[in-house]
This record gives structure tokens, sequence and C-alpha cells, in this order.
């Protein structure tokens, strides 16, 4: 392993349960007439760019300014306020350092949202990269993971990336990434098949990485 990336959402923080009991109640309803998408369609992908999926297949009912507009609102109270940190996230950074591999957070969420997110933990990596910074589309699309590669002088083929999502896991399966996927109550249906592993909890991902850094 020459690098370890991680998502953000679901992984480094539980932000998914949040974004997910938002989305059904509030944020959708508020965009959209009739037919709803599950949401699996859509986790993982730039928000800016889950508005041009929803209004190219489904009945949007408000502009993409008001839906961008609702979602960063909504960002601030769930990163600021509700969000925890992945348990045993600590040892495996440490792990990582002592290795000498560098770890990177890798998502499709705005540089302000990680912001918040780094902000109250006082996280530190060694790569922050927001699909925003980078020219292409979002997840499921390889772009930002091979970005990722790209900006740490890695082989792709030589990461491991841990991912919660189908859109994310595809990313990196397509950017040539070892994938380990991470499996808890807020995915326990999702299609995780693009991964070469899947992680049930925290304290199983933490051991599988733990091991992976040691080899």
């Amino acid at each position: 392993m020459d690098a370890l990336l991680f998502d953000m959402d679901g992984v480094v923080v539980d932000s998914e349960d949040h974004w997910h009991r938002a989305e059904r109640e509030e944020l959708l309803p508020g965009v959209l007439d009739g037919e709803r998408p599950d949401l699996d369609e859509i986790t993982g992908m730039p928000y800016r760019e889950i508005y041009d999926y929803l209004d190219a297949n489904y009945e949007t009912t408000a502009s993409k300014e008001a839906f961008v507009d609702r979602y960063d609102e909504t960002a601030a109270g769930i990163y600021r306020e509700k969000v925890e940190l992945l348990d045993g996230f600590g040892e495996i950074r440490e792990a990582a350092r002592a290795a000498g591999v560098p770890v990177g957070l890798v998502s499709s969420s705005p540089p302000t949202w990680m912001g918040y997110a780094l902000d109250r933990f006082d996280l530190e990596f060694d790569l922050v990269l927001s699909n925003d910074e980078v020219a292409g589309p979002g997840k499921p699309e390889p772009d930002i993971y091979a970005a990722a590669a790209d900006r740490l002088g890695v082989d792709p083929a030589a990461c491991v990336a841990v991912e919660d999502s189908r859109n994310g896991s595809l990313a990196a399966r397509r950017a040539g990434m070892v994938v380990v996927g991470y499996r808890v109550v807020h995915n326990a249906d999702t299609d995780l098949s693009a991964c070469d592993v899947v992680c049930d909890g925290a304290a199983e991902l933490r051991e599988e990485l733990l091991e992976r850094l040691e080899n």
C-alpha cells in the first residue's frame, strides 16, 4: 500500500445516517413531485450533480439554486453538531504514519463541508481533496481518485480506498484501486460488489486496515 484513501461521508464521519433522514423527510420532498429515487442512486455523488440527476430523471419542482442552498444549510448542522468520528480512526491514522503511508480524504462534499468535519475533530490528512477541485465528473466516475493518486505521486493500483456507497466504490474500482467496503446500518442493503473486501462495522474495518498497513 502506497496510499490509504478515505471517503468522508459515512466512513470517517457517520453523516450518512443524518443525510438520509434529511433527504427522506425534507430535501427530496422539497424538490420533487411524485416518484423519488432510492437513496443509493444518489449517495456518494456531488450534491450539485445530484440535482442534475434528479432533474433529468424525475420531476423537479425547485431551482438548482434553491436545492443547493437547502443542502448547504443542512450540511452546517450535520457536520458541526451531529456527526461522530469513525471509531478507531486515530489508531489507523497513527499506524499509517508509522508505516510511512500517506492518508487522504477524498470526498464528493465541497471544501466547506469537509472543513466543518476537519475543524470539529481536529483531523489532519496528507491530502484533502473535494470533487469541486477536480476537473471532471464526480463519483461513480474515477476522476477524483485518479487525481488523488496523481497528487500523492503514487500508482492507483498501489492505493487502498475505503468506501461505503455504490457510487464511491465504483469510482475507486474504475480508477484501478483496491477497494475496502465499509458496511453499517445506513448502507446495509447497498450494492458494494465493486469492493475487493467488505468490512462489517468499525472494529472489522480497523482490523483489516491495520493488517494491510503492517504487511
